[in-house]
């Protein structure tokens, strides 16, 4: 769609690296926020007292004027239909263009231990801890490269993108709830 993504952190570019390192590899650059400490985060309005950012999405045009912000729990993902509706809006004819694309989905897993998840949230991970500390199998379905899995996960959690989100045996859990889990998973 003509546009180009950069992710913009507090931390410093080692930090960085490593984060991107974890993610195993992203497609988008990393910039650096770091000295002076938040300067374009403090220009943006996201700079918080404690020293690090608000998890914020802007949207700026070819002419330099935001379009559009989106500033979320730094837990929940984005919602990139949300973003690509507001990009069809800003420049309509390369939304066109990019919407001749189709993508086939595969269905979604059912019965067991069904998580939807994305690589970088921290309640994911605490959840894969638990699930291996408690050697209870499961499928991870993560909702950042597959459409259908963003749908469903919205629309289990009210709109929003929340992880990660469980569908246990179809009892579905949205957000890490460690109790209700293991009310669901460690019966006797």
């Amino acid at each position: 769609m003509n546009v180009q993504v950069l992710g913009i952190s507090v931390d410093h570019v080692p930090c960085l690296q490593a984060w991107a390192e974890s993610l195993e590899g992203i497609t988008y650059p990393l910039l650096s926020d770091f000295w002076p400490h938040g300067a374009v985060a403090k220009l943006y309005g996201v700079f918080r007292e404690e020293g690090h950012s608000e998890r914020a999405i802007f949207i700026i045009d070819k002419e330099g004027v935001i379009q559009y912000i989106d500033i979320h729990d730094i837990d929940d993902q984005p919602d990139n239909e949300v973003l690509f509706a507001e990009l069809a809006r800003i420049e309509p004819e390369l939304s066109q263009k990019a919407s001749t694309i189709i993508i086939e989905e595969e269905d979604l897993p059912q019965g067991g231990v069904v998580m939807y998840c994305t690589k970088w949230c921290t309640d994911c991970r605490k959840a894969r801890k638990w699930l291996a500390d408690n050697h209870i199998e499961y499928i991870e379905v993560d909702i950042t490269g597959n459409q259908k899995a963003s749908r469903q996960a919205r629309e289990w959690a009210g709109g929003s993108i929340i992880t990660p989100i469980f569908d246990i045996d179809g009892t579905i859990v949205v957000d890490w709830d460690e109790k209700r889990v293991g009310e669901l998973l460690l019966k006797g």
